[in-house]
């Protein structure tokens, strides 16, 4: 059976690609089922360079085509930020809890036009030596003052959309697979996963 790699050990992250592609016949790996212990040095100067980065490294050790990808939320009144620091906003140990109560400190007092921001999914089907294929997704919304709805992880409680009157947490997982910076950018890149291993038949 044809093979490929997640490159990521965040356990919401891999069920949401895992559903958005509904890959048939392909065995999907992931860091965590690898027992991958290694740190991957994120140091790209944005969203696409920290995607090739992971897939590069991931590729070299395993051999396998690798899915991977770098997402993060950026607020234009904040100058761009957390943007590629999203996971680490509040310290390379920090956890969502701690990263969403930053932000909101930082946004504390701010208009609604001050709060508007946007998520950002940069993806690539790294298949073979300086090969790949890259997707970008994005969608826009406004930082609420409180957190709202129990799915998703990272800022998703406090990222409202207004277009569906919710945050990104309060989405149902079918809701979220339809409109999300993940979901665009994955169903994008889902076609050239299919031709790759079409080709290698």
């Amino acid at each position: 059976m044809n093979k490929i790699i997640i490159a990521s050990g965040n356990r919401g992250k891999i069920s949401e690609i895992r559903k958005i592609l509904s890959l048939e016949n392909i065995e999907i790996l992931d860091l965590r089922a690898l027992a991958f212990n290694g740190d991957i040095d994120e140091s790209g100067s944005d969203f696409k360079e920290n995607a090739l980065i992971k897939a590069v490294e991931v590729f070299s050790r395993y051999r396998l085509p690798v899915l991977a990808d770098d997402s993060g939320l950026s607020v234009p009144y904040l100058g761009g930020k957390p943007g590629v620091f999203s996971a680490r906003f509040a310290g390379p140990e920090a956890g969502d809890e701690e990263n969403n109560n930053l932000l909101l400190e930082k946004l504390r007092g701010t208009t609604e036009g001050e709060r508007k921001a946007w998520f950002t999914c940069a993806a690539v089907f790294y298949y073979d030596t300086g090969r790949y294929f890259y997707s970008e997704g994005r969608i826009d919304g406004v930082i609420t003052d409180t957190p709202a709805g129990m799915n998703g992880f990272g800022y998703d409680p406090l990222f409202f959309i207004p277009d569906r009157g919710k945050t990104m947490a309060q989405l149902s997982e079918d809701e979220k697979n339809e409109v999300s910076h993940r979901a665009q950018a994955f169903k994008r890149i889902n076609r050239y996963i299919k031709d790759y291993f079409r080709s290698i038949k």
